[in-house]
């Protein structure tokens, strides 16, 4: 048995020589992850956006919605590690998608410290292009350049 370098508890030596309570007050392994991101949804064919440019119909916490929800996080890497994500249930109508993940990461001399935090994710409306082209019956799309001398 050894103790801790910062509150003196005994514990197992490990390679960080500190309990896991000090070792989580010194370290924030979801630093960098945002924890709100923006989801678009168009209201007419029930699709969400799926980066860059591709609509993709997802139930409500299905799987794919999940995997839309996941690419929409950055800073998930080699060195912090995905471990588990599910949904949390919130009220259909609230425009919000809450997502609890669990994530690794190794930290000081090789201890391994796994952090559980909640992403929340805005729904905005924004209609996708095939509902646009539909919705405006008589519509062009066309680039001008005017060059004088």
């Amino acid at each position: 048995m050894g103790l801790c370098c910062q509150c003196g508890t005994q514990i197992e030596p490990n390679p960080a020589n500190m309990c896991v309570a000090c070792l989580r007050a010194q370290v924030d392994i979801s630093e960098g992850i945002p924890k709100q991101a923006v989801l678009h949804f168009c209201r007419q064919c029930e699709r969400y956006l799926q980066p860059p440019s591709c609509w993709l119909k997802a139930a409500l916490e299905s799987r794919e919605l999940l995997a839309v929800c996941l690419k929409k996080v950055k800073g998930i890497n080699k060195e912090v590690r995905l471990v588990d994500a599910g949904f949390i249930w919130t009220e259909p109508h609230s425009k919000r998608l809450k997502v609890k993940m669990t994530i690794q990461k190794e930290v000081m001399n090789g201890a391994v410290l796994q952090q559980v935090f909640i992403v929340e994710f805005v729904v905005h409306n924004q209609m996708c292009e095939d509902c646009h082209r539909v919705e405006a019956k008589d519509y062009w799309r066309a680039c001008v350049q005017i060059r004088q001398k």
